[in-house]
């Protein structure tokens, strides 16, 4: 064995003894810190609605270059299944990286599997996030692989947490009734208890169209406040205040797969649509059912499909504008 050759593996070893000790440090720190503030998030959130882990649901085998997400907003007071307050279907394309939102307004009329026609609403009142899975792919023709429940309360810390400085809207006009606040017109920025007010706020001529409106431009926001640095150093805790207010059947690793698109920024800006599209509904009323949206259904179903099929560059940002 050459001099030369001794010299370089005495300099391995070296650097084998001093540089892996202080990583393997590293790892312990960090790996310490981040169980520590998972806990220290879970210990502040409270009593969430957490199911008991028996939640039916059958989406077909999932592919990791096509991924929808039934999403859904909660704002249950101890009943097994509420009329969810919002239903979207949350999209992600491995390939394109192309982000997508379908917002399914709550009164839209169709056929429910078992149950006749209603609100689409009562789907989940009826049979859970299931029925709401078959009666979404009965009416649209479209697969979902997962589910994710958030309650509002956890929405509100998750907001806190991600953008502690708030989040800036526009308020058009004064919102209170309703809210248990009062929002004020003009530009600001605000917090997660006023900024759930601000996405739930129906009580004007727009109605369940301007609030779907706000929770898609909302949606966008908080997107790209969770891809700052600041917010991926907060991620554990993060984790851990909306552990009691989420339930969700997607799987960890599908979850850092899309998490590591979006944290090296490959992820495109959030598109969105929202169902019914222009022109393609009446109001009418059913005694069943009360006031609903009276749809076209095939041209809401066409328009759905081609929208979580298309690649970025062939539509709109907002297909509804």
């Amino acid at each position: 064995m050459t001099n030369e050759r001794r010299t370089r593996r005495k300099k391995k070893k070296r650097f084998r003894r001093i540089v892996l000790p202080i990583l393997l440090l590293l790892i312990l720190i960090i790996g310490g810190c981040s169980v520590f503030q998972f806990y220290q998030g879970k210990s502040q959130a409270g009593d969430g609605f957490k199911s008991d882990g028996n939640l039916t649901f059958n989406g077909k085998a999932p592919n990791i270059d096509n991924i929808n997400v039934l999403l859904l907003g909660s704002d249950s007071r101890g009943e097994k299944h509420a009329r969810t307050d919002s239903i979207m279907i949350a999209h992600y394309n491995g390939k394109t990286n192309t982000p997508k939102v379908v917002s399914i307004m709550r009164d839209t009329y169709v056929d429910i599997p078992g149950h006749g026609k209603n609100k689409i609403n009562a789907a989940y009142a009826f049979g859970g996030p299931e029925l709401l899975r078959q009666t979404i792919k009965e009416n649209f023709d479209i697969d979902i692989q997962y589910y994710a429940i958030v309650d509002f309360k956890g929405f509100e810390k998750m907001v806190d947490i991600v953008a502690p400085d708030g989040i800036e809207v526009d308020i058009p006009y004064k919102m209170s009734h309703g809210l248990g606040l009062t929002l004020y017109p003009g530009k600001q920025k605000l917090h997660g208890k006023e900024l759930l007010g601000y996405v739930r706020f129906r009580h004007d001529r727009e109605s369940d169209f301007g609030r779907v409106r706000r929770q898609q431009e909302v949606i966008g926001k908080l997107k790209d406040e969770a891809i700052s640095v600041s917010s991926i150093v907060k991620l554990p805790k993060l984790l851990g205040t909306m552990d009691p207010y989420l339930d969700s059947n997607v799987p960890n690793m599908t979850l850092l797969s899309i998490g590591t698109d979006f944290i090296t920024k490959q992820a495109g800006k959030i598109e969105s649509l929202r169902i019914p599209v222009n022109g393609s509904y009446e109001d009418a009323r059913y005694e069943n059912a009360g006031s609903v949206l009276k749809i076209d259904l095939d041209k809401n179903k066409e328009a759905m499909q081609d929208f979580l099929s298309q690649k970025p560059s062939d539509q709109k940002t907002n297909k509804n504008e």
